[in-house]
């Protein structure tokens, strides 16, 4: 793109512009799975800015890659849980824990670990984060004899 600048004479008035030369853009994405690598590039790109290069970068930004086998590893793990929940509270109340009635699976959540995000009503999904923390909710109804 050609770059010129505004000329004005000496009592204020434009007068035209002057070419100043050419700025040239490109943009670029990077993926990889070697996480180590994209933060130390992102990293070393105030070396390019050292050098004079005008550089715009966004920080690296993180996928979980096995989302589907989690959720159902998940599903398993919190169904097995509200289970175990429901055997507890009949039990305790002096009932047993019936046939299950219905199961619905909540809201997935993934937050950045140990941080303090909001969960939403319709699910979060960090990306800034590099440790993450993934739950789920499940709302299981069993019969109670």
């Amino acid at each position: 793109m050609k770059k010129n600048k505004q000329v004005y004479a000496e009592n204020g008035n434009y007068v035209g512009e002057e070419f100043v030369g050419y700025e040239l853009t490109q943009s670029i994405k990077i993926e990889s799975k070697d996480v180590d690598k994209i933060e130390k590039l992102s990293r070393e790109i105030t070396e390019l800015l050292n050098q004079g290069v005008k550089f715009y970068s966004e920080p690296p930004r993180y996928y979980y890659t096995k989302l589907a086998d989690l959720k159902i590893e998940m599903i398993s793990k919190a169904t097995e849980d509200a289970r175990i929940r429901a055997e507890k509270i009949s039990e305790f109340s002096g009932g047993n824990l019936g046939e299950l009635q219905s199961a619905r699976m909540g809201i997935f959540q993934i937050t950045g670990q140990n941080s303090n995000e909001d969960y939403s009503w319709g699910g979060t999904y960090n990306t800034s984060s590099r440790e993450k923390t993934a739950s789920i909710t499940m709302k299981i109804n069993y019969e109670i004899d």
